[in-house]
């Protein structure tokens, strides 16, 4: 039996990759920072406690050797150190980055996304050969540039598959942005407004769909770049519905043409005012990658889940991070405000 150790475990691409690695035939180390106490897997998974900033740590969890190491929590350049500095103990690695890697060709991305004109200005689908920023200690996506090309520097003495995942989805996230319907909702808000016409795309990528491209590239060993996400790209008025179909709500929406008024109505985390859409063209052609749940389909397990977690208090203390990203989400005196002008 193969081994697998899989890096962050307990989070939520984790999860999933833990149960698609053992139900694919793998023998799995789930290390997370609380060890077993973040998560429940089978009898069959083995659970280890690691604090990713210790090297001695993360080299005693692959022990004498692993065949196949999966990070779902690398950050930056150092990261990459680690792994590659323990490239003959392992065999091939699988490693999560970000499609806020790439740029437009005209040095515009994520990073300056909120500049006046400042919104990159991407293919529709982006492939993989589009330019990425330069790596560097800046921002998060310069951090994972880093990491890629630190990884990728290995070759095949560590062959290791990057995956580029888009907007990620499904139980156990610190950035639910499916919050921004599902909140609207459970308070009774039965009218809504969505800026760009509700026309905006940022693909999602479901954590099962992540898992199963971990699965596929755990098989087929070899030094890639792939996009991650699933199948569709729903616009954010699309997924609002789909939502709205999951709750069995029906709600009326005001699709505003441009930016949000006052930077707030409006304003989904999916709302941006040019589309960001990858190719997965390569995904399939490479490793035969099927999405595994479409969007809609993954949505009841994220809606139990939200709605579990806000029966727990006040939205910004069970998602800090989300407040941070999003701290107009739910400025509901804004919106009356503006319903009564229309």
């Amino acid at each position: 039996m193969k081994r697998a150790v899989v890096i962050g475990a307990s989070g939520q691409i984790g999860r999933p990759v833990v149960a698609a690695l053992a139900r694919d035939g793998w023998e799995v180390t789930a290390a997370s920072r609380g060890g077993g106490r973040d998560g429940s897997w089978d009898g069959g998974v083995r659970v280890a406690r690691l604090d990713r900033s210790d090297d001695g740590a993360l080299a005693a969890v692959v022990g004498d050797g692993c065949d196949l190491v999966v990070d779902v929590v690398a950050y930056d350049a150092a990261h990459g150190r680690q792994l590659t500095s323990l490239a003959g103990r392992i065999g091939s690695a699988v490693v999560v980055s970000s499609v806020s890697v790439y740029e437009d060709g005209a040095g515009r991305g994520f990073d300056t996304a909120g500049e006046p004109d400042g919104f990159p200005v991407y293919p529709v689908p982006v492939p993989e050969s589009q330019p990425a920023v330069a790596p560097g200690p800046a921002t998060y996506s310069t951090r994972k540039a880093a990491l890629e090309r630190e990884l990728l520097s290995a070759g095949d003495e560590l062959p290791t598959t990057v995956l580029r995942a888009g907007a990620v989805h499904g139980p156990h996230s610190p950035l639910p942005r499916e919050l921004y319907f599902v909140k609207r909702n459970l308070d009774g808000r039965r009218r809504r407004v969505l800026a760009y016409r509700g026309e905006s795309r940022f693909h999602p990528a479901s954590a099962r769909n992540v898992a199963e491209l971990v699965r596929l590239a755990a098989a087929r060993p070899g030094p890639r770049v792939l996009n991650a996400c699933d199948g569709e790209a729903p616009t954010a008025a699309e997924i609002g519905a789909a939502i709205d179909t999951v709750m069995g709500v029906e709600t009326e929406t005001a699709p505003l043409d441009g930016p949000p008024p006052g930077g707030t109505v409006g304003a989904s985390p999916w709302s941006v005012p040019l589309p960001v859409v990858v190719d997965m063209s390569a995904a399939e052609r490479e490793l035969g990658y099927r999405p595994v749940v479409s969007y809609p389909d993954s949505l009841p397990e994220t809606v139990d889940w939200l709605t579990g977690a806000l029966r727990e208090g006040d939205w910004r203390e069970r998602f800090p991070v989300m407040a941070r990203a999003y701290p107009g989400s739910f400025d509901y005196a804004a919106e009356d405000a503006w319903w009564e002008r229309v």
